[in-house]
């Protein structure tokens, strides 16, 4: 029996969209058979700006136990997943900071050859998730990574929309993470999996 697909999902979430798409990936891959490691990156916001927002503060204290993510993880991983909710059609500065401290792994060749995916959230319709996907993609690329979108793999691709990576809209809050968006993320993450899964068998063979 081959080894189990080894897959680490990397997320930032101030309001705990990012934490719920996370989960359903885990939970998901989980399933596929795969060893996931769910890690979330460090927080970087003063803690006044965290307690002014009630959802921001109340995510802080719900996902207290998910364990910070360290240049191990990426290096662990035969697949890796980054999430990030959209800032002016960028990832966040808690994630780029993460991919930031990845230099002396990528300089020793650690990141190349592994499956990388995304996915992102917004507050408002066409706020930035695709830029947001793309410019995760060019990480992807530095890392001399394998990058494995969900395409329109699908049928249900067709309703949720998006080829790049899983995306919500959260609408300021008032628009949670819907059938339709776990149902992105469980397509994504199987895909990540299944195409983790052949390499791997076939650099063994």
């Amino acid at each position: 029996m081959s080894e189990a697909v080894k897959l680490s999902i990397i997320y930032y979430s101030s309001t705990g969209t990012g934490y719920t798409i996370a989960r359903e990936m885990q939970e998901t891959a989980e399933k596929e058979g795969a060893e996931v490691r769910l890690r979330k990156v460090a927080e970087l916001a003063p803690a006044a700006a965290i307690e002014a927002n009630p959802a921001w503060a109340a995510n802080v204290e719900a996902t207290k136990d998910v364990a910070e993510a360290t240049p191990d993880d990426v290096v662990w991983a035969d697949a890796v997943v980054f999430g990030s909710p959209t800032r002016y059609g960028n990832v966040t500065s808690q994630l780029k900071q993460f991919i930031d401290q990845l230099g002396p792994q990528w300089q020793q060749g650690q990141l190349i050859d592994k499956v990388y995916s995304g996915f992102t959230s917004t507050a408002t319709l066409h706020g930035g998730q695709e830029s947001t996907l793309l410019a995760l993609s060019n990480t992807f690329y530095h890392f001399g990574g394998i990058i494995v979108p969900p395409g329109y793999t699908d049928p249900s691709k067709f309703a949720d929309g998006n080829p790049y990576g899983t995306s919500h809209v959260d609408a300021q809050g008032d628009s949670p993470v819907d059938d339709t968006t776990r149902t992105a993320a469980q397509i994504q993450v199987r895909r990540v999996v299944g195409v983790a899964r052949d390499l791997k068998a076939g650099r063994a063979a």
